[in-house]
């Protein structure tokens, strides 16, 4: 045996002996828990619900399989696509085929496309005729203020809301800028960070001597938002994941509540629960649409035992839960806090007969003007994928229904399924300027809105939460709280955590040491 066999047979030991639970079993759980088992440790996954995927989930629907959460993921960095070609070579990638956005809610019922030449909302020239439409004369007189005015200092606003309205006035920001932050992302314009969301903005303001300048710049520069998703749809991923630990002999548990977490010594004890009856459900829908299981085969209900030992953990869980089993495991003010940021969401998904859709006559999504109606916004998804457009035929189309803003409850969050599916296809009808009446089946999914990093203060918390992680040994958190919402970060900062934990686990505290 030569100096060289040795060490990584002794390695390849080590990593079979080092025990690792993962806390939660929605994506960052998955592959955070792939990130280990791939390189030989024993994994075992808890999660509450009944399914794994989190927020990615499935749903059947007058014969059609429905996405009822993430349906698709940014193309920035690349860590979904990689993820996808390691796990599921043979998946059919797709792009949308119309991503497309409209304003609505505008004076007198108007609705108007959103200008190309717009970053986050902001308009590059505020006499283009579609910015007019949007924020007439008197938006576009004030706006073109901001071509006369001195540039700010570097640095000076860090407020987006409050950048853009000192520039080109409050309507450009309630019109153009807050429906997009609104229904994307659950936030205030005034409460998005400069800094975070365009780090180039300030110094291209400095630059080109206005905002409206500094945007030109920014969108000449910039390749155009850029998503993928899954023909077939978004659980097909989950899918193959739980298969790829299964092979490796992974263990999951559903229906497994972890209700605390102590260090003992150099081992971890992770105690568990039966969750209660209901958790990780969603309420009934019309035609009696069910969210499909079938990512969680049944051996994974065999009875779980009532604490397990870990050399390491990883918790995958929403930032309620995640406070709370930190808060025991880990000594530091970070987790003193029991309040979870973020907003309540309900998203209605509709299946509707509707031809007059079939020319998708508001592009794929379009965006409310707050305090316009109930909604948010929607997302037409037949128009948007091809691959659903096959599926649901001519006439038949699919289209997502989002509530809940900043500051208040979700205008559907009293009602019964009846009522809300109702709310939902006459604030449809409105956005879309199409009678949608004709509801074959629906579906309603219950949420909190987690902010992306770009919230005021996010970064700032999320850095705390980690920081105060990392003094544990063989302990690490991961999930869209500490990630920012979207895919693209949380399979990302996933891979990256793991990695993290794996390397202290395998080869201590410094792995160069």
């Amino acid at each position: 045996m030569d100096a060289v066999t040795e060490p990584l047979q002794e390695l390849v030991a080590h990593a079979r002996d080092t025990r690792v639970v993962v806390i939660g079993g929605g994506i960052a759980g998955l592959v955070a828990a792939w990130e280990c088992a791939k390189v030989g440790m024993a994994v075992t996954v808890v999660e509450a619900s009944t399914r794994l995927g989190g927020v990615i989930g499935t749903a059947e629907a007058s014969g059609l399989r429905l996405d009822v959460g993430a349906t698709c993921w940014s193309t920035r960095g690349g860590a979904v696509r990689r993820l996808v070609d390691e796990v599921l070579p043979d998946a059919v990638i797709v792009r949308p085929r119309d991503d497309s956005a409209w304003i609505a809610g505008l004076p007198k019922g108007a609705a108007a496309p959103l200008p190309p030449e717009t970053f986050l909302g902001i308009p590059a020239n505020p006499w283009d005729e579609g910015v007019r439409r949007i924020i007439g004369w008197g938006g576009t007189w004030r706006a073109y203020l901001d071509r006369l005015r001195p540039p700010l200092t570097i640095g000076s606003e860090r407020s987006l809301g409050r950048l853009v309205a000192g520039r080109m006035g409050p309507t450009v920001r309630d019109r153009l800028v807050a429906p997009l932050s609104v229904d994307r992302f659950g936030l205030d314009p005034d409460d998005v960070d400069v800094e975070v969301v365009a780090p180039a903005l300030n110094p291209a303001l400095t630059r080109t001597g206005s905002l409206g300048g500094a945007v030109a710049e920014l969108v000449a520069d910039a390749p155009g938002p850029s998503v993928e998703g899954l023909d077939g749809g978004m659980p097909q991923l989950i899918a193959a994941l739980h298969a790829r630990l299964a092979d490796r002999a992974a263990v999951v548990h559903t229906g497994a509540r972890a209700t605390g977490l102590v260090r003992d010594g150099k081992r971890w004890t992770v105690v568990l629960a039966s969750a209660p009856e209901g958790v990780g459900t969603e309420v009934p829908v019309v035609e009696r649409a069910e969210r499909d299981e079938t990512p969680v085969p049944t051996a994974d209900s065999e009875p779980f035992p009532a604490e397990l030992t870990a050399d390491a953990v990883i918790v995958a869980t929403d930032e309620d839960t995640a406070r709370a089993l930190l808060r025991s495991a880990v000594d530091d003010p970070a987790f003193a806090s029991t309040e979870p940021a973020g907003i309540a969401r309900e998203v209605v998904t509709l299946v509707v007969d509707a031809p007059a859709l079939d020319g998708a006559p508001r592009g794929a999504h379009v965006h409310a003007v707050p305090g316009s109606g109930t909604a948010t916004g929607l997302v037409h998804e037949t128009a948007r994928w091809e691959w659903l457009a096959r599926d649901a035929g001519p006439g038949r189309h699919v289209l997502r229904v989002a509530f809940g803003a900043p500051g208040a409850q979700p205008a559907t969050a009293g009602l019964d399924d009846t009522a809300a599916f109702t709310m939902a296809a006459r604030e449809a009808s409105t956005l879309l300027g199409v009678p949608v009446e004709r509801i074959v089946a629906a579906h309603r999914d219950r949420f909190t809105l987690v902010p992306p990093a770009s919230a005021t203060g996010q970064r700032e918390r999320a850095t705390t939460a980690r920081a105060a992680v990392a003094k544990a040994h063989g302990l690490a958190a991961v999930g869209a709280w500490l990630a920012g919402s979207g895919l693209a970060q949380v399979v990302a900062d996933a891979q990256t955590e793991a990695d993290r934990m794996r390397r202290g686990a395998l080869w201590g505290e410094d792995p160069h040491a």
